[in-house]
C-alpha cells in the first residue's frame, strides 16, 4: 500500500477528516521531477488556523510562480491524528503531493505565535528531521529549517532548531535564500557553506554563526555573518507580487473570505504593538490595483466576502472611495465588504454606510485601555469622545454587535484603570440607546475582550516585566463582578498562565531552547489551545532546566543593558524605543508620523519613508 492509500485509511477514525485530504480548488500542482527546489511550509497549526493566515498565501503565490520551485503547504495534525501517525509509521505530509516533508529541499515556518513553537518540534519529529541544527549538519537528506514572521524578531529561543531565519518581508528575501540554495547545490560543498552564503542575503540571520557574549549575539570569528542583520523591505507594495486566485477550502477555515492587503506598516506608534513597529514604514497599495485583485479574486473563488486588511484599516488614504467603488462593484454578486481593525478615531460613518448596504457583521474596536491616562501612556492616541462618536455613528447606521478590545496589565496600571473599562463599557451600552429607536437594530451585543498584556521584542516595553500572575487575576475578577453588572455586555479574558509561558519566550534568550525540548518531551504541544495546554509540564520543565519562568517575564531589564535580539535591527532605533519608553513612564504622547518625522529610525531604509 503507497503513502496516499495509508493516509486515506486513517481518515476514516480521526475528526475533521476535511484537514488532510488536499486536492482543493485553487491549490498549485505541478510535476515534482521538473522542478529545481522543492520547498515545504509549515503553518504549525491546525489547517482552518493556518489556510486563514494571509502571509502563507502571499509566499505560496510567490514562489509557485517560478517554473523551478514547487511550494507545497504542510499543517500540524490534530492530536488525534498525529497520534495514529505516529502508529502507523506515517511520517509528515505535505498537502499537494503527499510527499514526506523530509523530502522537501526547504521546510520554511512561519512563526505567528510563540505558543505554537512545541507544534515545530513535533513536526520535525513527525517528519523524521533531527530536532537540533547540529544534528543535521552531516546529513543530506533533510531539508534547511528556514523560520519567519513576526516571532523570528526574537529568534534565540528557536535558534538550536533552525537554521536561518528571515526577517520582515519575505517576498524577495524567500526567493532569494531558493537562488542561493540553486547555486550552493551546483557547488558540491558542505551544508555550512549554504548557511554562510545566505547569511549574506538581506534579512537572513544563521544563529550557529555567533555566539552569545554578555547576552548578545556576535558573529563568530571567520564566519562572515554581519554584525547586524537588517530586515527584508519590500517598499512599493503595489508592484509587490500579490495572489490573483487563492485555495478554496473544502471545510470551513478560521477566516474563509477574500483577504485583500490595502496596505502594509503603521505610524501610530502604539508602545506596545510589536507589527506596529516592525512592519514599519507604511506602504499603501493603489485603489486601481486592489480593485484589479478584488475582480480576479472574486471571479477566481466565488467567495461572498471581502476583508480589507491592515493593521489599521480606517487610516487608508482612500477608504471611503475603496469601500464604494467595491460595494458598486460587487453589489450584485452579493459581495460583501468588511473592515477588520477599525481605528476609533477614524471618521467611520461614511464608509460604514457603503458597506453596510449587502449586510452588517460584527464591527471590532480597540480602545485597548479603559482610562485616558493608561491610553497616552501606551501612545494610543484616541480619546473617550472618539469611541463614543464611532459607535453612535456604527449604532445608527444599523449595527447593534460590538466588539470591544482591551488588555490588563499594561505598564503602569492600576486597579482604577481595570475598572475603567467597565465604564467605558456601560457608556457604550448608553450610547445604543440613545439612538433613535426606529434607526437602531434590535438584540445589542457588547462583548469585552481583555488579553493579558505580554512585552514584546522591538518596541517601547521591551524593557518592561509582565505584571505578576496574581496581580493579573486579581484585576480580571474585579472587572468580572463589574461588567456582570451590565446586560448585553459579554466578558471573555485570557488564562495569565498562558501568558506568562508566551512572555518567557517573547522575552528570553537561548536558554530557553532546552526549557522548549523539555516541555515538548513532557507531552506539550497545541499549547495556544486551552484544551491542549498542561501549564504544570511546563512548569515542570522550567524547573528541570533550572530557570524560574517569573525570572524571565516578570523582571524589568536595565535601558542600557543588552537584549537578546540587539544583533537585528527591525528599522525602529533603539534609541528611538528609549525615547518613546521614558514618555510613557510620564504619560507622553507622540504623534502620529504622518502629521511628520518623529525620528523613528526607519530612514536609515533607502526609500523606506516618502
Amino acid at each position: 500500500m503507497n503513502l496516499s492509500d495509508r493516509i486515506d485509511e486513517l481518515l476514516y477514525s480521526v475528526e475533521k477528516p476535511v484537514r488532510y485530504t488536499g486536492g482543493e480548488f485553487g491549490a498549485v500542482m505541478k510535476d515534482p521531477g521538473k522542478v529545481d527546489v522543492r520547498y515545504a511550509f509549515l503553518f504549525p497549526d491546525t489547517y482552518e488556523v493556518g489556510m486563514s493566515h494571509l502571509g502563507m498565501k502571499i509566499l505560496y503565490h510567490v514562489i509557485n510562480r517560478r517554473e523551478d520551485a514547487y511550494c507545497e503547504r504542510v499543517f500540524s495534525p490534530w492530536v488525534d491524528m498525529h497520534d495514529k501517525m505516529k502508529e502507523a509509521g506515517i511520517p509528515l505530509f505535505s498537502h499537494e503531493t503527499r510527499t514526506p516533508v523530509k523530502d522537501f529541499d526547504m521546510l520554511g515556518i512561519t512563526l505567528q505565535y510563540e505558543m505554537s513553537y512545541t507544534n515545530i518540534l513535533s513536526a520535525l519529529d513527525l517528519a523524521g528531521i533531527p530536532l537540533r541544527h547540529e544534528e543535521r549538519m552531516d546529513r543530506d537528506d533533510v531539508p534547511f529549517v528556514i523560520c519567519g514572521g513576526p516571532c523570528a524578531f526574537n529568534p534565540e529561543p528557536l535558534s538550536a532548531f533552525v537554521d536561518l531565519f528571515v526577517l520582515g518581508d519575505g517576498e524577495k528575501s524567500t526567493l532569494d535564500t531558493i537562488d542561493v540554495y540553486k547555486e550552493w547545490k551546483a557547488s558540491g560543498k558542505p551544508r555550512e557553506e549554504y548557511l554562510k552564503m545566505a547569511a549574506k542575503i538581506p534579512g537572513v540571520y544563521v544563529p550557529s554563526l555567533y555566539d552569545v557574549v554578555d547576552g548578545r549575539a556576535v558573529p563568530k570569528a571567520g564566519s562572515g555573518a554581519p554584525e547586524v542583520v537588517y530586515k527584508a523591505l519590500v517598499n512599493d507594495l503595489t508592484a509587490a507580487d500579490y495572489p490573483d486566485t487563492l485555495i478554496v477550502p473544502y471545510g470551513e477555515i478560521v477566516h474563509n473570505r477574500i483577504m485583500l492587503e490595502i496596505f502594509r506598516g503603521c505610524t501610530r506608534g502604539c508602545r506596545f504593538c510589536q507589527a506596529g513597529m516592525i512592519y514599519r514604514p507604511v506602504r499603501e497599495r493603489s485603489m486601481e490595483r486592489l480593485l484589479e485583485i478584488a475582480e480576479k479574486l472574486v471571479n477566481a473563488t466565488g467567495y461572498d466576502e471581502i476583508s480589507l486588511m491592515s493593521l489599521s484599516s480606517g487610516d487608508y488614504s482612500c477608504l471611503p472611495d475603496l469601500a464604494g467603488e467595491m460595494v458598486k462593484r460587487f453589489y450584485e454578486k452579493r459581495v460583501s465588504i468588511s473592515l477588520p481593525s477599525q481605528r476609533i478615531d477614524a471618521y467611520l460613518k461614511e464608509t460604514l454606510e457603503a458597506v453596510s448596504r449587502v449586510r452588517k457583521g460584527g464591527l471590532t474596536l480597540a480602545p485597548e485601555a479603559g482610562s485616558q491616562r493608561l491610553r497616552d501612556v501606551i501612545n494610543k492616541g484616541v480619546t473617550e469622545a472618539d469611541l463614543m462618536r464611532a459607535v453612535t455613528d456604527a449604532f445608527s447606521e444599523g449595527w447593534s454587535s460590538v466588539k470591544l478590545y482591551f488588555m490588563l496589565g499594561l505598564p503602569t496600571e492600576t486597579d482604577e484603570d481595570a475598572l475603567a473599562i467597565a465604564d467605558l463599557a456601560n457608556k457604550v451600552r448608553q450610547a445604543y440607546f440613545a439612538v433613535p429607536k426606529e434607526k437602531r437594530a434590535p438584540g445589542l451585543r457588547i462583548t469585552v475582550s481583555a488579553s493579558v498584556f505580554v512585552p514584546k521584542p522591538m518596541t517601547p516595553f521591551q524593557w518592561c516585566g509582565q505584571v505578576k500572575y496574581e496581580d493579573v487575576v486579581r484585576r480580571q475578577r474585579l472587572l468580572r463582578d463589574e461588567l456582570r453588572k451590565l446586560k448585553g455586555v459579554d466578558f471573555k479574558y485570557h488564562a495569565p498562565d498562558l501568558s506568562l509561558m508566551e512572555a518567557t519566550f517573547a522575552l528570553g534568550g537561548r536558554e530557553m531552547c532546552d526549557v522548549l525540548e523539555t516541555a515538548w518531551r513532557l507531552g506539550c504541544r497545541f499549547d495556544g489551545w486551552s484544551d491542549q495546554f498542561k501549564y504544570d509540564k511546563w512548569l515542570e520543565a522550567f524547573e528541570k532546566c533550572g530557570i524560574k519562568p517569573e525570572d524571565v517575564a516578570c523582571r524589568d531589564r536595565a535601558l542600557d543593558g543588552n537584549l537578546p535580539w540587539d544583533h537585528l535591527d527591525c528599522g525602529v532605533s533603539k534609541e528611538f524605543l528609549t525615547r518613546e519608553y521614558n514618555k510613557a513612564m510620564r504619560a507622553e504622547t507622540t504623534q502620529d508620523c504622518r502629521k511628520g518625522c518623529i525620528g523613528c529610525g526607519m530612514k536609515r531604509y533607502e526609500g523606506a519613508c516618502v
